[in-house]
């Protein structure tokens, strides 16, 4: 039973940080493709980062390269997604989800369903 639990979302000002976490269990958790995804009201999911789990190869869309950092404690199994610089067009719903590592790739604009399984989302919301 694969499970995926996001945390750390919520209301922050422009400009803001947030830091968010993604749980992951009941899965090969190396050698995966660790994607965070937003969704916001009316708008399709879209990728934002991701991370190989088996190293450490980082990808970013182009929207959030440079303010947004993906990164993996292995021990825990958890993949955390560092926001600065939030911009209010970045509200919305933050999914993290998991999928064969080959779906990593630069930038980080796949398709959502190409992505496996799905934590049920954390809103960050950027006044």
């Amino acid at each position: 039973h694969v499970q995926l639990v996001e945390s750390g979302g919520g209301s922050v000002q422009a400009g803001g940080s947030l830091r968010l976490s993604c749980a992951v269990a009941g899965w090969t958790y190396a050698n995966t493709c660790v994607g965070w995804f937003r969704q916001a009201p009316g708008k399709e999911r879209e990728g934002v980062a991701g991370i190989y789990t088996g190293g450490n190869r980082t990808y970013y869309s182009e929207s959030v390269k440079g303010r947004f950092t993906v990164s993996q404690d292995k021990v825990k199994n958890t993949v955390y997604l560092q926001m600065d610089s939030l911009k209010p067009a970045e509200s919305g719903m933050y999914y993290c989800a998991a999928a064969p590592w080959g779906l990593c790739r630069s930038p980080f604009t796949p398709l959502p369903t190409d992505f496996d399984y799905w934590g049920q989302g954390t809103q960050v919301t950027v006044s």
